[in-house]
């Protein structure tokens, strides 16, 4: 009996030594929204002054309730009419914090008003530019 007490306490402390060496070397990170969009002919003006105004404030707000932890926007060169020549970034704290729709509904609605407005918008833009596609994609952080 002893010795099975003996051999089963080697083994339970062994198994936090064998938990560690099988540790993954990274860990999943923040979560990048991606979106590709194609802006009409003579409208780059009118849809960076959307950006900087509504789009700007949107973002903002998101940031200071912690649903976003960065954004961005970038200029590239299309390559040809099917590829996009703007680029836009949101950046989550986490995987989880996409399920969080309520808080991002109430944030939205405090600083653009109700959804249907809301919704208007986001069709009316569509004079101003395509949305080609998107990614999401995590930062994997090494150890």
């Amino acid at each position: 009996m002893k010795m099975k007490n003996a051999i089963a306490l080697a083994v339970l402390c062994l198994v936090p030594a064998l938990a560690a060496a099988e540790e993954r070397p990274w860990s999943n990170g923040p979560v990048t929204a991606v979106t590709y969009v194609k802006v009409k002919p003579g409208k780059f003006d009118d849809y960076m002054a959307y950006l900087g105004v509504a789009y700007r404030k949107q973002m903002e707000a998101s940031m200071k309730a912690g649903l976003v932890s960065n954004w961005h926007v970038y200029t590239t060169q299309a390559r040809n009419p099917n590829e996009p020549d703007l680029i836009l970034t949101v950046t989550y704290p986490n995987m989880g914090t996409l399920d969080k729709q309520t808080e991002f509904d109430a944030v939205a609605t405090s600083v653009s008003g109700p959804i249907a407005e809301m919704n208007k918008g986001f069709a009316d833009r569509s004079s101003m530019r395509e949305v080609l596609g998107g990614d999401l994609i995590r930062e994997v952080i090494l150890r």
